[in-house]
């Protein structure tokens, strides 16, 4: 068998699996891959004349022989069925020439043969092939084993260190656990921290946004540092209660790249307990703030609001507007979930927050429209004269719209009804009598008889049951009427001559 010599074969894919945090097996098969490509191009650029299509090549097969120290390199195979007459060269083989070496040989098995190409001939075009399609290959193994990898790990917390920068992202080296290979991670210019310092080989805790899919150039890990599961994840990992399931996180709202430069990045966080001895907001701070002081430091001095969650939203939306001293919550639109917070006039600042941040986070936190009032300058009959109004435009407005639905309905209703008739008046001028239809002999044979007491105005019916009844009549009558008609019949008819009337008279 021919070979087509590679030195150094073994040790070349051990380097490239070894620099590419691939398995070897991963490595030989792209490499048989790229082979193959290389010996499709070197049969194409020798027979110009001949039509390939996207197929043909599919029975042909790269064997690596790595065995030989001396003597390391590939084969190509290809796997031909035995026919009486051949048709394709490539495909088939004349079952005279198996039985040559095979006299056992059958019609329709399938022999594998040696059709590796002198090495000479193999070509420059063939070698450069081989090359490019190796490069793809092995990227395509290495997404492929990215993507297995970190599948199952977004939404989690990974420690990342800062590779380099490329335009306004920085990419980072990120592992999915102990012993495991370095994976290049990208972090966005939108989900850095702007308290950040990125410096080459810093670490940081990241959450892993994204896996990407498909032929995506560069990292195709996506990492945040401004996801609110980032700061879910760090107080998991900083309260046992949370972690014991204790004290549960019911929301979070967080604003880490705010849109002044003056406001810095801020995060409210809602927890709440079903035990009536666990604080849920001390156990998140800590004793002297230790807990939360490890993931202020982690965000690099981020403010975090912690409060306690309320199934009463008056109390929730009060609670959540912490550090501002809040008089009172009007729940003046429950439907649309609108909420009016009286506040003194001193804490109407410390209540809005720097830009809207504090009520912005609030609103997003507690999932209520929050509108921030002075209690001294409240006008609660005017507000519900407002609230009254808005309420019955909306009702006005719901009625309208009720309305246009029915007319709306009736007019396709009447749209429907001339549609027929249109469709049986063009049935009527085509020849169709709609009305007289004739009828099937199953019709006729099911039909139930006329009553004849249905159809008052048909004479004919009426006088046949008179016929019937007659008999029965007579049958009935008493012996009386019978010695009437006997003497009917005995007495003489009167004589109607001229003379009988004459002498009569």
């Amino acid at each position: 068998m021919s070979l087509v010599s590679l030195p150094n074969l073994q040790e070349m894919i051990d380097t490239i699996s070894r620099e590419r945090n691939l398995p070897k097996h991963a490595v030989e098969n792209a490499l048989r891959e790229a082979l193959l490509k290389g010996y499709e191009r070197y049969r194409r650029t020798r027979e110009i004349d001949t039509h390939f299509d996207e197929e043909y090549f599919n029975n042909f097969d790269i064997e690596l022989d790595v065995d030989d120290y001396d003597d390391q390199g590939f084969r190509v195979l290809a796997t031909k069925t035995i026919v009486e007459e051949v048709t394709s060269q490539d495909h088939e083989i004349s079952l005279s020439e198996v039985r040559e070496v095979a006299p056992e040989a059958q019609a329709g098995d399938t022999v594998v043969l040696d059709v590796t190409p002198d090495q000479r001939d193999f070509g420059r075009m063939a070698a450069i092939q081989t090359k490019q399609v190796l490069a793809q290959k092995l990227r395509d193994q290495q997404r492929k084993l990215v993507q297995e990898e970190f599948q199952d790990l977004e939404g989690s917390i990974l420690s990342a260190r800062v590779l380099r920068f490329e335009r306004q992202s920085v990419i980072m080296a990120v592992v999915s656990g102990v012993g495991q290979p370095e994976v290049e991670a990208e972090l966005l210019k939108r989900d850095q921290l702007p308290n950040d310092n990125y410096r080459a080989n810093a670490t940081f805790r990241v959450a892993l946004k994204k896996v990407s899919e498909g032929s995506h150039r560069g990292p195709q890990l996506l990492v945040s540092r401004a996801d609110a599961a980032l700061v879910v994840e760090l107080f998991t990992n900083e309260v046992p209660e949370i972690e014991d399931e204790i004290v549960r996180i019911v929301a979070v709202a967080r604003e880490a790249n705010p849109p002044s430069r003056s406001v810095g990045p801020r995060t409210k966080i809602a927890v709440d307990t079903l035990e009536r001895d666990v604080d849920p907001v001390g156990a998140c701070i800590g004793a002297r703030g230790s807990r939360i002081q490890v993931v202020v430091n982690e965000l690099r001095g981020e403010k975090i609001d912690v409060i306690r969650w309320s199934p009463d939203p008056a109390t929730y939306i009060s609670n959540a507007l912490s550090p501002a001293r809040v008089d009172e919550v009007r729940l003046v639109n429950p439907d649309d979930r609108q909420a009016h917070v009286l506040v003194p006039e001193d804490q109407l600042s410390l209540a809005i927050g720097k830009e809207g941040q504090n009520v912005r986070l609030a609103a997003r936190l507690t999932g209520w429209k929050i509108d921030i009032k002075d209690s001294g300058k409240y006008d609660y009959d005017e507000e519900d004269r407002k609230m009254a109004a808005l309420v019955a435009a909306r009702e006005e407005a719901a009625r309208e719209a009720a309305e246009l639905a029915a007319e709306e309905a009736e007019a396709a209703e009447w749209r429907a009804k001339a549609a027929a008739e249109r469709a049986a008046a063009e049935a009527r001028a085509a020849g169709l009598d709609l009305d007289e239809a004739p009828v099937g002999e199953d019709e006729l044979e099911t039909a139930p008889l006329p009553d004849a007491e249905y159809d008052a105005d048909s004479p004919e019916p009426a006088a046949e049951e008179s016929r019937l009844e007659a008999p029965m009549a007579e049958a009935d009558e008493p012996a009386a009427d019978s010695e009437e008609e006997e003497a009917l019949e005995e007495e003489p008819l009167a004589d109607e001559s001229p003379a009988a009337i004459a002498e009569e008279e």
